[in-house]
């Protein structure tokens, strides 16, 4: 058998996390860029102690709250575009399942991260245990059961030899390109403290890199054929560009081919924005260049994109009859999607072996010049709507405007989660290099933001983070704000108050809804509440400045520059006004009969939108 060394389980997890490798920049690093823990009693003496042990090698941070320290690993892992990432523990019960959300981030977004939690005694001499969940006709089920449908691998270590596989399987999932996503293993707390003699060659130095699949022979020359067939192609660039690293191959492929790039809310930053063929988002909150060739376009060439409703625009934006997709993706789950034609590949690898192919063939230049003709209208609409104002309630894109022109874009990255605001940062933030835009818009969860800002900075000290934030969301989740100015992490928060749920209640209103339970002055309430956003973030230890105008929230961030600690500024702004340029219908449900004229209205606009989608 070898050599062996007899550890707990939880120190054999904690020795083995720290012994993974990967090599980034031609620098061999730790894949793990540390460990999120909130202790209790299903975990502290556990993995408590043996995180005790390894600090030094494998840096432990402690949160405030459980979710919130799962999106700061997840941020991390999406802002090292998934070549790094970070492990969360915590106690059994309310603890792990206030991570049970966050998991649902990291699995619909395919972001790798480690879950940790404490779970029943394996030998249940104690039960039920505190915070145990009893059910009565299954004795093998605990709260950790709700982890399965949000973990693209889940284990119960309930023997401390289990471990020994689970972990190498852990890893596989953890950095495989297809299977990526969350990984959970579920440690019964009094088999985190029971020792077994472990291998010596399981905490051996291991190096990790990507995987990149080449395209099949025959795929690749359909996929060839198809591109030359068209006359009319656009570029759909989702979030499998950036995790590929191909953003260089994909502005190379489109110039030498003469094609169009339109980006997804995951991919956007894949190509330089001001580049002539980059047409921005696509979609319900699509520029109008991009739209306006998605609607005439004859082939999509979706890289590394899943195909998500506000991408299509509930698969009704597409207008041209002989439309085809062409999936250039890793998944074929997703290549297939919507009868398209897969060429299952790393994206990277799958650009250049379809230029190779394509030789000098280019796309008629009729396309190129309806590109820049449509990008310059766009243009035009954007600047417009980020402009300066003197409005006492400015709309969330002239807050865009102000933030953007305040600071240096090649060495910032914007962030955002939740609400109305990733619909205007879609359009309008002039994402210019991979990473600049940082948006969770595959779950849009709210209170994402400042642990996800929180996150992102951690992966990348060099750039200054800019988290846009509306009053809904940082009422959801504000705590690691505090985590922030502890762990002395610069994060610069924009807080728009809208007063409530702004961009709800606006879709309530196209929807033939009465403004009903979304604006604080619409809800239930006997006093109206008057938060004090600034003086909160000043509590918790935030440098906090309230601004009553455009001009002075420029102002305010260029006077920030040199704040060595988190920084949030606060804006009251309009909740009902929206950037009108762009955008596409969505499909969102409307009831078919109602005593209300403004809902059977609503209901046969509804109707006869649906008329346009490709169903299948």
């Amino acid at each position: 058998m070898g050599k062996t060394i007899r550890l707990t389980m939880a120190q054999a997890v904690a020795h083995f996390l720290k012994k993974q490798m990967t090599v980034i920049d031609g620098r061999k690093v730790p894949i793990f860029g540390g460990v999120w823990a909130i202790f209790g009693h299903g975990n502290v003496a556990g993995m408590g102690e043996a995180l005790y042990q390894v600090r030094g090698e494998l840096p432990t941070y402690r949160a405030h709250n459980e979710q919130g320290m799962a999106h700061a690993a997840i941020a991390y892992a999406k802002a090292s575009f998934r070549q790094r990432f970070m492990a969360c523990t915590s106690s059994i019960g309310p603890g792990a399942l206030n991570m049970v959300t966050a998991a649902g981030v990291a699995h619909v977004n395919r972001i790798p991260v480690l879950f940790l939690p404490g779970d029943i005694f394996a030998n249940r001499a104690p039960d039920p245990v505190l915070q145990q969940i009893e059910d009565w006709g299954d004795g093998t089920v605990s709260a950790n059961d709700a982890f399965r449908p949000v973990s693209r691998y889940f284990d119960r270590i309930t023997r401390p030899e289990q471990i020994i596989t689970a972990l190498k399987r852990a890893m596989q999932v953890l950095t495989d390109p297809l299977d990526c996503g969350p990984v959970t293993l579920s440690l019964c707390q009094d088999v985190q403290a029971e020792a077994f003699d472990y291998p010596e060659s399981l905490f051996e130095e291991k190096v990790w890199t990507i995987r990149r699949p080449h395209p099949d022979t025959d795929e690749l020359a359909s996929a060839i054929a198809l591109i030359k067939s068209a006359e009319k192609p656009v570029i759909i660039a989702g979030g499998g560009v950036l995790y590929s690293q191909a953003t260089k191959e994909l502005t190379a492929f489109a110039e030498a081919h003469g094609i169009p790039v339109a980006v997804s809310q995951a991919g956007k930053s894949s190509i330089d924005e001001r580049h002539p063929l980059a047409l921005g988002s696509v979609g319900v909150t699509g520029t109008s260049a991009a739209n306006s060739m998605a609607e005439e376009t004859d082939l999509i060439i979706a890289v590394g994109t899943r195909c998500q409703d506000f991408t299509t625009g509930s698969w009704a934006l597409f207008k041209n009859d002989k439309l085809k997709i062409l999936g250039l993706n890793i998944a074929a789950y997703d290549a297939y999607k919507h009868n398209g034609q897969p060429l299952v590949t790393d994206a990277r690898e799958g650009l250049k072996a379809l230029s190779k192919g394509l030789g000098g063939w280019k796309a008629p230049a009729a396309l190129a010049e309806k590109a820049t003709k449509e990008k310059n209208v766009w243009m035009d609409a954007a600047n417009k709507a980020m402009a300066s104002t003197n409005a006492a309630l400015p709309s969330d894109a002239q807050v865009i405007g102000a933030v953007t022109r305040s600071i240096d874009l090649e060495k910032a990255i914007g962030l955002c989660a939740a609400g109305g605001l990733p619909g205007e940062m879609h359009k309008l933030w002039p994402a210019t290099a991979p990473g600049s835009y940082h948006m969770e818009y595959g779950f849009s969860c709210m209170g994402y933001e400042i642990a996800g800002g929180l996150g992102a900075k951690m992966a990348n000290p060099d750039k200054e983070v800019f988290v846009l934030v509306g009053d809904g969301s940082y009422m959801m989740l504000n705590s690691e704000l505090a985590t922030s100015v502890m762990m002395g992490i610069k994060v610069n928060i924009v807080l728009l108050d809208n007063r409530g749920y702004g961009c709800i209640n606006r879709l309530q209103m196209e929807t033939g809804g009465a403004n009903f339970n979304n604006l604080l002055k619409d809800s239930y309430h006997e006093v109206m509440p008057e938060i004090d956003f600034r003086a909160h973030a000043e509590s918790m230890g935030a440098i906090a400045v309230k601004v009553s105008s455009i001009a002075e929230l420029e102002k305010a961030i260029a006077d920030s520059k040199n704040n060595e600690g988190t920084s949030v500024f606060v804006i009251d702004t309009d909740p009902l006004i929206t950037t009108e340029a762009g955008g596409h219908w969505w499909d969102v449900a409307v009831p078919e009969v109602s005593p209300r004229q403004q809902v059977n209205k609503a209901h046969a606009a509804y109707v006869k939108a649906r008329a346009a989608q490709r169903v299948g």
